[in-house]
């Protein structure tokens, strides 16, 4: 008996997938539920794990290929044993016993604790020292965002004497980064508008609370939070910015899902916070931490990203000091937070040192007049300047 891998759905609005990794090869054994290959699509990376356990009788789909939902990758003999696994299982057992080795640490290179995809980033990195890497998984195990740290931190380093070029194919969500970044200046009037805003009220408020904040919810109080916020009561009152076109009609949306850009070596990806509109600060900011981390890790669904309202982009945790973003289509807006950076203000007719922030939103001009663009970022501003404003619903 034979059972089909099939290539699962793949989410909104996505119909193909690459297929990135087979973690088996054929007559590996396998087990229900383990990962056998991974699919690359232009949002996100998924595993496919088998259906059955038995034998990877054979695969239909080389890496590389490009797979519509529904296509067969490969087969299972279902029930099977003796395969490549089994046979290497019954080598160790004839083989002499070797001496224990000593004690190592939890993320080993090749240990097979580590996801798939973690071994396969491994792999792909032999300058990584995976033992010296520390582990934050589940029993010590590796995640992708431990390994990226490790090549954030210089571990990635190629040698100098590589060559002076070389050509490496855009992955899937590099391409659809590009593709819908030149749709949406194509397709929308995007103009930008800016305002600057004091950050001295919310700064101060979140050093007294912020140690208070993380022992009852157990969270770290950022700005992030405060911006979805104050982004959401400027919402309300400027409806158009929430809204998107459709043919000839603008669709109005009640509700707020709110997208929070996040950048990762494999490019800028978008998870929606739902219903900010119904959440406290706690809740959002445990929502944006816990988007971070999947988004870090590479564990983002289809769901995650999908169905936001309005995007809040946060290019001063790269020192941007002013920047114009572009829409995330069918939005028709999109806030930029920038860096926070002490600069001489006039405040009651005297010259003082604020910590001010430049805030950018950029819209679609078909939709969002020059009026209400303005007024948008204005009520941005007198949130964060005056937090007690969130607090009361004002």
């Amino acid at each position: 008996m034979s059972g089909d891998i099939i290539v699962p759905s793949l989410g909104e609005s996505v119909s193909e997938a690459i297929v990135a990794k087979w973690f088996k090869a054929e007559g590996d054994q396998v087990n229900k539920d383990e990962p056998l290959v991974e699919l690359e699509t232009d949002k996100v990376t998924m595993e496919v794990n088998a259906p059955e356990s038995g034998v990877l009788e054979s695969i239909a789909i080389k890496e590389d290929d490009t797979v519509e939902v529904g296509a067969l990758l490969g087969k299972i003999k279902v029930g099977a044993t003796g395969g490549k696994t089994a046979a290497k299982k019954d080598d160790k057992k004839e083989a002499a016993p070797a001496p224990a080795p000593a004690p190592a640490p939890a993320a080993a290179s090749g240990d097979k604790k580590n996801p798939p995809a973690v071994q396969k980033m491994l792999a792909e990195n032999p300058q990584v020292d995976a033992k010296s890497v520390p582990a934050s998984g589940k029993d010590g195990r590796l995640t992708k965002g431990d390994v990226l740290s490790a090549l954030g931190d210089g571990m990635g380093t190629q040698p100098a004497s590589g060559p002076r070029e070389e050509r490496v194919k855009m992955t899937k969500l590099r391409q659809a980064i590009a593709r819908r970044l030149k749709d949406s200046q194509n397709t929308a009037a995007i103009l930008t508008t800016f305002n600057e805003i004091d950050m001295t009220n919310v700064i101060n408020l979140r050093k007294e609370y912020k140690d208070d904040f993380e022992k009852k919810f157990g969270i770290k109080l950022g700005f992030m939070g405060f911006f979805v916020k104050a982004a959401v009561t400027a919402l309300k009152e400027i409806p158009e910015v929430n809204a998107q076109i459709d043919g000839d009609e603008i669709v109005f949306k009640n509700y707020y899902d709110v997208g929070v850009a996040v950048g990762t070596p494999q490019g800028l990806v978008v998870p929606v916070i739902r219903d900010c509109d119904k959440k406290g600060l706690a809740q959002i900011e445990g929502d944006i931490a816990d988007a971070a981390v999947k988004a870090r890790e590479g564990t983002l669904s289809m769901a995650d990203m999908s169905g936001g309202t309005f995007t809040v982009s946060n290019g001063g945790v790269y020192g941007s000091l002013m920047s114009t973003p572009i829409i995330n289509p069918p939005q028709s807006g999109i806030l930029g937070m920038h860096k926070t950076e002490e600069r001489p203000v006039v405040v009651n007719g005297e010259i003082v040192i604020r910590p001010m922030m430049y805030v950018a939103l950029s819209y679609d001009h078909r939709i969002v007049d020059g009026r209400e663009s303005v007024t948008f970022l204005k009520r941005v501003k007198e949130s964060i300047e005056d937090p007690r404003r969130l607090i009361l619903g004002l």
